[in-house]
């Protein structure tokens, strides 16, 4: 590692809990951040600050108008321009910190993908995985991998003015030990019914950030679980350091049933009228050539191109722009059937 100017960060160097060996630490750390919608925003943007050496950002959305009420590492021109939101983040990060290598992944992460994107030898394992996620079957697929991989995860959700936030580790008990399995669909309110109260979700980010550090400085890390209501002012803990359970399926029995189930074809993405669809495993950079085809979409619509993705909005689809990656993944803005989203994928870009 290069020298690094360490006076940059002699406010949090001064803390007992961090000093100049603490910080050293950092800039030799790696954290992964799985979504960089609301919590993931945060939770990156503070990380970098405090000098994490190496930050992996993994999000499989792009940045729309909605997203500035609340996602803070974004501005009007990448809403416009409809940049991957990893992306987004990657450039804005950079500016703000130099002494911090971020990895971009505009990616779904799926059963089919997850340990060769996060445990990418080139980049190195990552000490910490933190959740910027919008859903509890991509949460418990991390859960999966980190118990697994015996990597501490950061768990977290925010849906209208409440959220909540807990750190699993091999030490205590996981995820599944405190929620067997993911709620019912329709069950739960979601940031789309409920909305999200941007101070909430900044509140809940900072203490995921907060909880990072402390792994990573080597610092106690309490075994429990936070609770807030930004509106009404409450502030709930609940310990788990007793919540182990002792037939778990994953920590205890080791079945990783999400880690190792199979991938969807479709899913609605949460707040906006879109669907994405993967209807083949993803993984294989390089399948598909954008450039051609943006070519053969010429007379079908109205087509434009970046270095990550080819966009049409097609003549016959009132309303709808198609946008696919080069993994073969599409997002379908104008939807929100997965049935209807994944024909549409059919006709423009194939079976």
């Amino acid at each position: 590692m290069e020298q690094t100017d360490l006076s940059k960060y002699a406010r949090q160097t001064v803390l007992p809990g961090i000093g100049i060996e603490g910080q050293r630490r950092l800039l030799a750390s790696h954290a992964a951040i799985i979504g960089c919608g609301t919590l993931g925003c945060v939770i990156a943007d503070q990380l970098c600050r405090a000098g994490v050496g190496r930050l992996t950002i993994l999000d499989r959305d792009l940045v729309e108008p909605g997203n500035l009420q609340r996602q803070v590492l974004f501005d009007r021109a990448d809403a416009e321009a409809r940049l991957p939101k990893a992306e987004a983040a990657l450039e804005r990060l950079g500016e703000i910190n130099s002494d911090v290598r971020v990895r971009a992944l505009v990616a779904d992460l799926r059963p089919s993908n997850a340990e060769a994107l996060l445990f990418d030898d080139k980049f190195g394992r990552p000490e910490v995985i933190l959740d910027g996620t919008d859903n509890f079957e991509t949460r418990f697929l991390l859960n999966d991998l980190c118990v697994k991989h015996a990597v501490p995860y950061v768990y977290a959700g925010v849906v209208g003015t409440r959220a909540m936030r807990a750190v699993f580790r091999a030490q205590g008990c996981c995820l599944r030990c405190v929620f067997d399995r993911p709620p019912a669909p329709g069950s739960q309110p979601t940031c789309e019914t409920a909305g999200v109260l941007a101070p909430a979700a900044a509140m809940i980010g900072a203490m995921q950030a907060a909880e990072a550090i402390k792994l990573l400085v080597g610092a106690e890390v309490a075994m429990d679980l936070v609770e807030i209501d930004a509106w009404g002012g409450l502030l709930r803990r609940v310990d788990l350091s007793r919540s182990r359970d002792p037939d778990c399926p994953c920590c205890a029995q080791r079945r990783f049933e999400f880690l190792e189930g199979p991938d969807p074809e479709a899913a609605a993405l949460c707040g906006r009228n879109a669907v994405q669809v993967m209807p083949g495993p993803q993984g294989t950079p390089g399948r598909l050539d954008l450039e051609s085809l943006a070519g053969s979409w010429r007379t079908v619509g109205t087509v434009s191109r970046s270095a990550f993705m080819v966009r049409v909005e097609p003549y016959e689809q009132a309303g709808v722009t198609v946008s696919v990656f080069r993994d073969g993944r599409a997002v379908i803005e104008g939807v929100e059937d997965p049935s209807r989203a994944r024909a549409i994928y059919a006709r423009y870009v194939g079976a």
